[in-house]
C-alpha cells in the first residue's frame, strides 16, 4: 500500500507567496490566498483529488498575480493579455479562465480600453479607419467600436493643421491629391478630407481678398 501523502511545511518565500513541501519531496509553488481558501496546514493528508485541486488552484492564482503585473505596466485587451500569458507558458485553457476572471472582477475592460485607443490615436491625429485598424489589430470586440469612435475628441483643428502643413496650392491637383492620399492613409475618410479641403480652399481665398 503507497505510503499516505501529506503537507510536511507551509515556507513563505515572499509577501503573497507560500512554498507547500510535501512528503514526497514534491515542492508546490503556491500563494497565502490558496493556503487560506483550501485550508492547508501542516500535516494535512492528501488525496489525489485533494492534491490536483492545489495544484490547479496554486498555478491559476501565480497566473493571475503575473497578468496583474502584466497589466500594471500597460493596459491590454482581453485577446492581447490571453495571447501574452500563452507566450509566457500559460497552457491556454489556463489563460482563458485567468482573463474570465479579470474581466468579472473589472480589472479589464475591453470597453474602456477601446475609449482609450480611439483618444490617444485621434489625439496623434488619425481618423477614424486608423482607429479601427488599431481595434482590430489589439482584438478588441467589434460591439465597442462605434461607442469608441463616438467618444473621441473632435478633429477639426488636426486635419486642418495637417493640411496647412502640405497644401500650399489648393488648385495644384498633384498637391491636392498627394494630401489627400495622406490624410486616407491616416484613417480620415472621404467625406472628412473633403470638408477640410473646402475650409483651407476658403481659408485662402479670404487671405487673398
Amino acid at each position: 500500500m503507497p505510503e499516505q501523502l501529506s503537507i510536511t511545511s507551509l515556507r513563505q518565500t515572499a509577501p503573497e507567496r507560500v512554498s507547500i513541501a510535501l512528503s514526497n519531496g514534491e515542492e508546490i509553488s503556491s500563494t497565502v490566498g490558496v493556503v487560506a481558501d483550501l485550508r492547508l496546514y501542516r500535516g494535512q493528508e492528501l488525496d489525489e483529488k485533494k492534491l490536483e485541486e492545489i495544484r490547479n488552484a496554486s498555478a491559476l492564482a501565480l497566473l493571475k498575480g503575473k497578468a496583474l503585473e502584466i497589466l500594471s505596466r500597460r493596459p491590454l485587451s482581453a485577446k492581447e493579455l490571453n495571447d501574452k500569458l500563452i507566450q509566457k507558458g500559460a497552457d491556454p485553457k489556463s489563460a482563458a479562465a485567468c482573463v474570465r476572471w479579470l474581466l468579472d472582477q473589472r480589472l479589464l475592460d475591453d470597453e474602456s480600453y477601446a475609449a482609450a485607443v480611439a483618444r490617444h490615436y485621434a489625439a496623434r491625429g488619425y481618423g477614424p479607419g486608423r482607429i479601427r485598424q488599431e481595434l482590430s489589430r489589439r482584438g478588441v470586440p467589434r460591439d465597442y467600436w462605434d461607442e469608441a469612435l463616438g467618444q473621441r475628441p473632435d478633429n477639426t483643428e488636426k486635419i486642418d493643421k495637417l493640411i496647412a502643413a502640405r497644401l500650399h496650392d489648393p488648385d495644384n491637383r498633384d498637391e491636392v491629391r498627394k494630401v489627400t492620399a495622406a490624410l486616407f492613409r491616416r484613417g480620415f475618410g472621404w467625406d472628412e478630407i473633403r470638408a477640410a479641403l473646402a475650409r483651407f480652399s476658403a481659408e485662402a481665398e479670404a487671405e487673398d481678398d
